[in-house]
């Protein structure tokens, strides 16, 4: 029962983060955006993870492919966090 309800909270929480980062990227698209409260409490807990695959995968030309590396890395580290406690 315990470890059911863990299993729930873990995949919430990395689906929750998942559409953040989701419409991060998409409000990236409409600089406007950008100015709104709730864009920026998005980009204020999005950015720094965003940023860290930025530093190693620099855009190509207008294309910037770190966010598709950005979320495969968020779905593996919740695939080890289930292998560990499950």
């Amino acid at each position: 029962m315990l470890a059911m309800m863990l299993a729930k909270i873990i995949s919430t929480t990395f689906t929750v983060y998942s559409i953040m980062l989701i419409v991060r990227i998409l409000g990236s698209w409409v600089p406007e955006l950008s100015e709104k409260r709730f864009m920026q409490f998005i980009a204020f807990y999005t950015d720094p993870y965003l940023n860290f695959f930025r530093k190693f995968i620099p855009p190509l030309g207008m294309i910037d492919i770190s966010p598709i590396v950005a979320f495969i890395a968020l779905r593996v580290l919740e695939s080890m966090i289930f292998r560990i406690l499950f």
